[in-house]
Parts: C-alpha cells; sequence; structure tokens
C-alpha cells in the first residue's frame, strides 16, 4: 500500500496557516438601547399602573372576599394577599378597604 504523501514532494504541501493571516475581531452582538426619554415637566402625573397579580387581588377583595378566600382561590399566600394589597395603596395613596372597593369598581374590575 502506498500513502498519499508517495509522490508529492515537500515544495507542493503548504501550510496554509503561514500563509494566510488570521485575525479575530471581538463585537458585541446588540447595541445597548437608549435610555427612555424622560416625561415632559409639564404632563400631568399619571396613576401608577397595577401588575395583573394586584388587579386580580383588587377584584377579589372588591367583591367581598376576605384575605383567606382570595388567596386559596388565587393559589397564594394570605401574605402574599396582604403584600398585594399594601402595595396597591402605597402606589395609589389609599388607606381603607372602602376606598379599594371604589377604585376597583371605577377600574371596573
Amino acid at each position: 500500500m502506498s500513502s498519499a504523501s508517495e509522490g508529492v514532494s515537500s515544495d507542493d504541501r503548504t501550510d496554509l496557516s503561514e500563509e494566510i493571516p488570521m485575525s479575530l475581531t471581538l463585537t458585541a452582538p446588540y447595541a445597548e438601547a437608549p435610555a427612555p426619554a424622560p416625561a415632559p415637566a409639564s404632563a400631568p402625573a399619571s396613576a401608577p399602573v397595577l401588575a395583573p397579580r394586584e388587579r386580580e387581588t383588587l377584584r377579589h377583595i372588591a367583591a367581598g372576599r376576605t384575605y383567606l378566600q382570595t388567596a386559596r382561590h388565587m393559589g397564594l399566600s394570605k401574605h402574599t394577599v396582604d403584600a398585594y394589597l399594601r402595595r396597591i395603596r402605597a402606589k395609589l395613596n389609599i388607606s381603607s378597604t372602602a376606598e379599594l372597593t371604589r377604585l376597583a369598581i371605577s377600574l371596573g374590575l
């Protein structure tokens, strides 16, 4: 058997790593998005947006359910329901359940 290199002189074989210059350029795959423009100072401050779970919690409480009933229906602990309601009260500066209910009605919940 003959080897593949038989009959080929060392001059015929080339070492590509010596002939072709290689370079490696690293680039970022994505450019950073520009920061959102701040709202104009003359625009009125809009009401804070409630998260979907906060809205759902508010709907249950406004329907007359207790924290425990709401928690069971949503698959949460009553402490989580309490945390959602505290966040809603803080975002909207509300102190009573009656005000929460009024808000839920006005939001159509």
